[in-house]
């Protein structure tokens, strides 16, 4: 529905106006001017005398009536013509433009001259639908907006299409365009890694010049993360001052530009990879880009973190039939214990430990199947090794379910070893080029689930796996990278499209994987958070951010991973001391602590423990779910940073429950030194008149000088005195609304 004016077409706003959960979509077609309202967020567009889509706004929520226009764009010189100036949402490579475009083609005839204007439009209450078009030939693009009623988080993607009769080459497709206002002390946050060190949250000033994030490896990696977020210099903290964010939800290679123009405002464009990248359209045929999620906060990383867990949690992660988000289950995964070295008798003897101290979930790792006996060998036979299980898996299975825990299996369905029956009956199903080199990664090579035959003999044995075996759990693990991403059997035309159709045939078989086995959970991993990103997290219930399990380095990783990422999607493992990574020694309570702060997992071997230690960690497991509901789904607050600029040697997170019943704080001391006093830590997010009573985790006394019960407002503008003294010592606390 076309609306005359912005009263009309945002009263409800105006009514609502105290109410997060509104949201609106209003076109005002005197002025040309769309508007998306939602939580506390205004995204605003509109189309130039020219015919041009240009943005307006993206901020703080502004008023039904208050006036947003478009600025007029003039060129600077003519060496910065008007179509670089011009802040368009999804500008094509022509007409002088020398910004990034969203999109770049080819046509036969040579032609690469790309302009895009306004055609038409579709609305909905939360939703609006732009159509533009080239200026000459018959290309056409659907831009599709959404925005979140709760949070504010806008959604961008587009569908390209082919209208002509002849093909058409897509050489850089993007989901969209975003823009900022002209200010000269904006920060860009993201995150860097790699294996065993993920999630290190990097800044630099936004400066002329582009900052390219990206992933060439044909999935997301722990290089960079597909996620963004803006700050200004001058008004920008943990809780306070504006933040501009966003993440793609994409599972292949990715990139995000993130540049300031000449005249002064800054571009966001994010999508496909367009490195090695070629996408032939036929006529008739389409192509949709990933979504580009985008959100806005006032309140300082921490709130933008907030708003985005939320959206995460409330849209994108997998829902039970309820429509509800499912607490993870305490986990055990018996890798660190075994290795490949499985058989039945081995895993019973886990699962019965695992069950004694409160496990839920009991996951048998890497080692089953085929001739899998270290990772030389076996992958892609996804068949029972009938030496180390004579009976199959079901004398297990049934085992573990009597012992009142669910049953979960180590896959990695993407990925054969040469040596295997798989790769003997089928060298062509892996990416190769021909005559070239296959180079291995962790001895395997990549399965091309661009091919259809190859996806559907995936799909086959995964059902046929769950089919025949009553299995609630895999983890989906993902070893390598790509090399030689070749598709000899496709038309040399279409190779390059192995990029998106990859992807897309990954999404497929896990979407038709659920919906074959409704009540089946996922975990993603890829050697740690290797493939992390909202595309595979619409799909998995959890996530594994890193194969370093150190519970000190853990609070570093999971501080990273808390930016983009919720902890109700975190896991994180309690395993053995001295850790592999560094040969540091902790306590087994700092263990659990540190792990606690998302989906509890035990990694450790449970046949080394003593009777102490079993019964330590089931005191922390029962503690542990008294609180997850608050850690998984509350509302995190990072109270002190790791290596933040308070440099305390301290690192501290708060959760508080939706309806601040609960909070849980989790404290860490790296070292004291010189008998230095700390200071005391102040809570965030409580309910200032109601009274919480505190309690230790671990069951231990508090402080002789901590009270048993205060106002909200005293633990917030006092703190809790939290004695640390040593080398890596730790303490939790439960705060219980009375």
């Amino acid at each position: 529905m076309v609306m005359r004016r912005w009263g009309a077409a945002l009263a409800a706003a105006t009514m609502l106006a105290a109410a997060p959960a509104h949201a609106s979509a209003g076109y005002d077609a005197k002025t040309r001017m769309f508007r998306l309202d939602g939580g506390g967020t205004t995204y605003a567009f509109g189309v130039t005398d020219d015919g041009y889509l240009q943005a307006a706004y993206w901020g703080g929520r502004l008023g039904a009536d208050d006036p947003i226009r478009l600025t007029k764009a003039q060129g600077l010189s003519g060496f910065d013509l008007v179509n670089s100036i011009l802040p368009q949402e999804f500008p094509g490579q022509g007409a002088g433009l020398y910004t990034e475009p969203a999109l770049k083609v080819a046509w036969p005839d040579g032609n690469r001259d790309l302009v895009l204007k306004y055609v038409s439009h579709k609305m909905s209450r939360d939703h609006v639908e732009i159509v533009l078009k080239d200026i000459e030939r018959p290309l056409f693009v659907t831009l599709d907006y959404s925005i979140d009623p709760d949070t504010g988080v806008v959604g961008r993607s587009a569908r390209i299409e082919n209208r002509s009769d002849t093909d058409v080459r897509i050489d850089q497709a993007e989901a969209g365009a975003l823009t900022l206002p002209v200010a000269h002390d904006y920060r860009l946050h993201y995150l860097t890694g790699r294996w065993a060190a993920e999630w290190t949250l990097q800044d630099r000033p936004l400066t002329p010049g582009a900052t390219v994030l990206e992933s060439r490896r044909g999935s997301t990696g722990s290089e960079n993360n597909p996620w963004f977020a803006i700050t200004r210099d001058h008004d920008a903290g943990e809780e306070y001052g504006p933040v501009w964010f966003g993440a793609l939800a994409w599972s292949g290679s990715w990139r995000i530009t993130v540049d300031q123009d000449p005249a002064g405002e800054v571009r966001v464009v994010g999508g496909f990879n367009p490195f090695d990248f070629a996408y032939r359209l036929k006529p008739g045929e389409s192509l949709d880009t990933p979504t580009f999620y985008a959100g806005y906060s006032d309140h300082g990383m921490g709130g933008a973190s907030r708003l985005l867990h939320r959206f995460e949690r409330d849209t994108i992660l997998p829902h039970d039939a309820d429509g509800k988000l499912p607490l993870r289950p305490v986990l055990y995964n018996s890798w660190e214990a075994t290795g490949f070295d499985v058989d039945e008798a081995g895993q019973i003897a886990l699962a019965e430990k695992a069950a004694k101290i409160g496990v839920e979930r009991f996951v048998m790792d890497d080692g089953w199947f085929g001739a899998r006996n270290d990772d030389h060998a076996g992958l892609g036979d996804w068949t029972v090794n009938r030496t180390k299980f004579p009976n199959g898996l079901k004398p297990l299975i049934d085992k573990v379910h009597g012992l009142g825990m669910q049953f979960g299996l180590w896959v990695e369905p993407e990925m054969t070893n040469p040596d295997s029956d798989l790769y003997r009956a089928h060298p062509d199903w892996v990416m190769n080029y021909t005559g070239r080199p296959r180079t291995e990664g962790r001895n395997q090579l990549v399965l091309n689930l661009a091919r259809t035959d190859v996806r559907d003999y995936i799909f086959k044995v995964l059902d046929d796996l769950l089919d025949e075996n009553d299995i609630q759990f895999l983890k989906w693990d993902y070893n390598r990278n790509w090399s030689e991403p070749g598709w000899p059997e496709a038309d040399v035309a279409d190779q390059q499209q192995i990029y998106v159709k990859y992807v897309r045939n990954l999404y497929w078989i896990i979407d038709k994987l659920r919906a074959r086995h409704p009540k089946l959970e996922i975990e993603s991993c890829s050697g740690g958070g290797g493939r992390v990103d909202l595309g595979i997290m619409s799909r998995t219930d959890e996530v594994w951010p890193s194969d370093n399990t150190d519970p000190f380095d853990r609070l570093t990783i999971q501080n990273g991973f808390t930016y983009a990422y919720p902890p109700a999607a975190m896991m994180a493992w309690v395993t053995a001391s001295p850790n592999w990574v560094n040969n540091r020694a902790t306590s087994l309570d700092y263990r659990f602590l540190s792990a606690m702060q998302g989906g509890l997992g035990i990694g450790a071997d449970l046949n080394k423990w003593s009777d102490a230690e079993f019964a330590e960690a089931s005191r922390m497991v029962a503690a542990y779910k008294r609180v997850r509901a608050t850690v998984q789904q509350g509302d995190l607050y990072r109270l002190i940073i790791p290596n933040g600029i308070d440099r305390d040697d301290r690192v501290a997170n708060l959760s508080v429950s939706p309806d601040k019943q609960q909070a849980v704080l989790f404290a860490f001391l790296h070292s004291s030194q010189e008998l230095d006093r700390l200071s005391a830590i102040r809570l965030r997010g409580l309910a200032p008149k109601k009274n919480y009573r505190v309690a230790r985790i671990d069951g231990r006394p508090l402080a002789d000088d901590t009270p048993a019960k205060a106002s909200g407002a005293y633990w917030m503008a006092r703190g809790i005195d939290v004695p640390l003294i040593g080398d890596f010592d730790a303490a939790g606390y439960i705060f219980q609304a009375i």
